[in-house]
């Protein structure tokens, strides 16, 4: 390897060209700090002719990104093409194959194929870094695999996705409705035309994989988590939430029980007083469970051109300084590949709306239900419609919010289920579950 780190980057992005920037403009300072020059001397982007604000002018161009992975005129690639198929993975596979260092961003990719990429790089003695595919400029990764090694991690959860939080955000404190928040959210470059892998959770999910395989020493497995969106959380929600003292976030929770791992993406009420209730807007955060440090949270920029390739650029720095950690933390064959823990037999505390047909007896019919199967109610609010006028019909409804203390997700299913069969509802129940600190 020649005394410059040559780099090349395939894909030239607003993250790509962003790391191009951040590579010019830091490189004296990253050039102490790591003994060798770092260059961007190759690159592999669709169009040659789109202006990106940087200049290409000495980089060699490679119209497909696998044949600047296998070149001999790099010794870095970065993979900043995304998608989990097709020229991502072919690049990658290409240069961990050839013993070449991969950084790479793309979170889709690691939660499907990071066991097989792992394993080549273990194979072939190549680094494969990856801190820019969760939460942006936040070091998680860095930390949970090297800062916290010494500690047993009993629980990762957080705010992993910028448009989601966002969403949540700007319904509480306008008081506007889903769709008018995700409307915004795409006008203003937060959310895609197709915004269903970000509020459906599944972008979430795939950080999720990757942080818990890195938190408990498991296979990566994005299949095994139990994932639901935000399309359903409406106002109403948002509003009794802060009447009883929490506020909804989209959580990734991995959590170690006597049960085994648990793994699920879904709305999740968190207290007021927490400081992941805090987080609003675009912004990411993780909080860490440990024993030795307890709770360590890490807040910061989730997404963005500069965030993001301020993690890739510290990945490459750490190659051009020879550092090559192990790549999930423990090698691939000691990762445990037992069966994660179902969402049935997830235990916790739950946040139930029901939109009740008013007659007499209807709350009381559906506490009893409860009490047959041993849930305990932590309170009950109902409400009748303000200014109503009109004689009440068998066809009034009013909504009528319950508060559970830990129960398990099969016990509150069932539950909702003879509810609905018993006519008492006109709607399917919301339920959304409790995170107490």
């Amino acid at each position: 390897m020649s005394q410059t780190l040559r780099v090349g980057i395939a894909g030239l992005g607003t993250v790509g060209s962003s790391v191009v920037r951040l590579l010019d403009r830091q490189s004296k300072a990253l050039a102490s700090r790591t003994g060798r020059e770092i260059k961007v001397t190759a690159v592999s982007a669709r169009d040659r002719n789109r202006d990106r604000g940087i200049d290409t002018s000495s980089f060699k161009w490679f119209d497909d990104p696998v044949a600047l992975a296998k070149s001999p005129d790099i010794d870095l690639f970065v993979e900043l093409v995304g998608g989990a198929e097709g020229p991502a993975r072919e690049a990658v596979e290409a240069a961990l194959a050839a013993g070449k260092p991969v950084v790479t961003a793309n979170k889709a990719l690691l939660a499907k194929h990071g066991m097989q990429l792992a394993a080549l790089a273990e194979r072939t003695h190549a680094a494969l870094a990856f801190e820019a595919s969760v939460a942006g400029g936040i070091p998680i990764v860095k930390t949970l695999r090297e800062g916290l090694a010494g500690n047993q991690i009993d629980r990762v959860y957080g705010i992993l996705n910028g448009t989601c939080n966002y969403i949540l955000s700007r319904m509480e404190l306008e008081k506007l409705s889903f769709d008018e928040c995700l409307k915004e959210a795409q006008t203003l470059g937060y959310a895609e035309a197709d915004p269903t892998f970000d509020i459906g959770g599944f972008d979430t999910a795939h950080k999720l994989a990757i942080l818990s395989s890195l938190a408990f020493g498991t296979a990566v497995d994005a299949d095994a988590i139990h994932v639901e969106g935000i399309e359903s959380i409406t106002l109403a929600d948002l509003e009794a939430a802060a009447e009883l003292g929490y506020r909804i976030k989209l959580l990734g929770v991995a959590q170690r029980t006597a049960k085994g791992i648990e793994q699920r993406v879904h709305p999740t009420m968190v207290p007021l007083s927490s400081s992941i209730a805090e987080v609003m807007g675009v912004t990411n955060a993780v909080t860490i469970d440990a024993d030795a440090v307890k709770e360590l949270t890490l807040v910061g920029p989730g997404a963005g051109g500069e965030a993001t390739a301020s993690a890739v650029v510290a990945d490459i720095a750490d190659i051009a300084k020879g550092v090559r950690s192990t790549p999930l933390g423990l090698p691939v064959a000691s990762l445990d590949h037992s069966p994660r823990l179902p969402m049935q037999r997830h235990e916790g505390g739950y946040y139930i709306r029901l939109s009740v047909f008013d007659r007499p007896g209807a709350a009381a019919a559906i506490a009893m239900r409860m009490a047959e199967r041993q849930i305990s109610l932590e309170s009950i609010m109902q409400r009748t419609r303000p200014g109503r006028r009109s004689p009440v019909t068998a066809l009034d409804r009013v909504p009528v919010v319950l508060l559970t203390y830990a129960t398990s997700e099969s016990t509150i299913r069932e539950v909702l289920e003879a509810v609905v069969k018993d006519g008492y509802i006109a709607e399917k129940p919301q339920v959304i579950r409790i995170e107490r600190e």
